[in-house]
């Protein structure tokens, strides 16, 4: 049974201690997921991996399939993601090479898909806390136990790699980077961190009753830092590649963690959600959405 999955954002493609690989290309009603899912044993444990932008990065954040990609993992059997994703940091103590686990989100994005409902049928998940709580907490004492010093304090720099517990991470659409005015504008806001891609994630994640995750990857500072100039593609693709051996190590460490019962409320969350009266539903809504709806409708 896989019941854990993965997602690798820019720069983790792989995770090197994955055993017993198979591909698996999963059909859904919503098309193909960004690669086949690489199913394999992590520290024990079924795991199915998924890199979010695709075989050698051919993906742009606006181009991906994110109903499919979660659909998929539900179609598996998943019911917790850990994820990985590279930002930008919008305030001075969150360092390039840091790590954040973040807490909430703000929705910067454009049309995006952003929900399996429609097609006459329509639920509305609680989104207040974006991410679960639980996973988060794992997702921090794995990074501890992997050595990371805890990101409190100035007292931890120089101690090597620091995880951050906590923070707001503003989706954009791109594929450009802020201009300085929307960087000093989200400053001004009390924004954390920057991204494009994980907000729809959580969000479908939610409706799909997965227990959801993120590890932010700190490359570099957004534009409104004044070293921004300084910061070379070169620079941001060596940081890439040493966030992404830290990142391994946390994500394999998180799902040794992850216990065979869950314990929040993440399982449940379309339980009062539902709205559509079961008779209305059309009966091809119903079939596409079962792994999701079934026990409901």
């Amino acid at each position: 049974m896989i019941s854990i999955g993965i997602i690798g954002g820019s720069g983790l493609y792989d995770m090197a201690e994955l055993t017993d690989r198979e591909e698996r290309q999963v059909d859904t009603p919503f098309g193909a997921p960004s690669a086949p899912y690489v199913l394999g044993t992590l520290r024990g444990k079924r795991v199915a991996f998924l890199a979010r932008h695709g075989a050698g990065h051919r993906l742009l954040p606006s181009e991906l399939n994110f109903r499919a990609n979660i659909f998929g993992f539900k179609a598996l059997g998943v019911d917790a993601i850990l994820s990985a994703s590279a930002v930008g940091s919008l305030k001075e103590q969150f360092r390039p090479l840091d790590f954040l686990i973040p807490d909430q989100f703000v929705d910067r994005t454009r049309g995006r898909v952003s929900t399996f409902f429609g097609r006459g049928l329509v639920a509305h998940v609680g989104f207040a806390h974006p991410f679960c709580g639980v996973l988060s907490g794992l997702a921090y004492d794995a990074a501890r136990t992997a050595g990371l010093q805890p990101g409190d304090g100035a007292a931890n720099r120089g101690a090597g790699p620091v995880v951050h517990r906590g923070g707001t991470y503003v989706c954009m659409e791109g594929p450009q980077f802020s201009t300085l005015a929307e960087s000093q504008l989200y400053r001004s806001w009390g924004m954390d961190v920057i991204g494009m891609t994980n907000l729809q994630e959580a969000k479908l994640a939610r409706e799909a009753e997965i227990c959801y995750t993120t590890i932010a990857l700190i490359t570099d500072y957004d534009s409104w830092h004044p070293d921004h100039d300084q910061v070379t593609v070169d620079m941001i693709i060596a940081n890439l590649t040493q966030n992404a051996r830290a990142a391994q190590q946390v994500i394999a460490g998180a799902v040794a963690l992850i216990p065979a019962q869950r314990t929040c409320g993440c399982g449940s969350a379309l339980e009062h959600a539902i709205i559509t009266r079961p008779d209305a539903i059309p009966e091809a809504t119903r079939r596409d959405l079962a792994p999701i709806v079934g026990k409901y409708v």
